[in-house]
C-alpha cells in the first residue's frame, strides 16, 4: 500500500482475481469497499454455479445498483420527513 499524490493504492482480490485500487480513500475504506464486492460476487456464484466470471459480475452489479437505489429512496424519503417535521416545530413556535 502506498500513498501518492493524495491517492491510496492498494492490492485486492475479488472473486479470485486480482486488482489495484487507486483513489482519494483511505487504503481501509478500499479494502474494505473490495471485500463487499468480493462477498456479493461470492454470494452470487454460490447461487449461480453455473455462471461465469462475467455474468457473475454483472448480476452482481445489478444487485449493488439495486441496494443504492434503495438507500438513496430511503434516504430522500428520512429528509423529506425531517423537513416536515422541521416546518412544524417552526409552525409551532410562532
Amino acid at each position: 500500500m502506498t500513498h501518492d499524490d493524495n491517492k491510496s493504492r492498494v492490492n485486492v482480490k475479488i472473486y479470485g482475481e486480482e486488482y489495484v485500487m487507486r483513489g482519494p480513500n483511505t487504503p481501509e475504506h478500499m479494502l474494505s469497499i473490495a471485500h463487499y464486492v468480493d462477498e456479493k460476487m461470492k454470494e452470487i456464484g454460490q447461487a449461480n454455479t453455473r455462471l461465469g466470471i462475467n455474468k457473475v459480475a454483472v448480476l452482481t452489479s445489478l444487485n449493488l445498483a439495486d441496494e443504492l437505489f434503495r438507500a438513496r429512496k430511503e434516504l430522500q424519503e428520512m429528509k423529506a420527513r425531517l423537513e416536515q417535521k422541521n416546518r412544524q416545530e417552526h409552525r409551532n413556535r410562532r
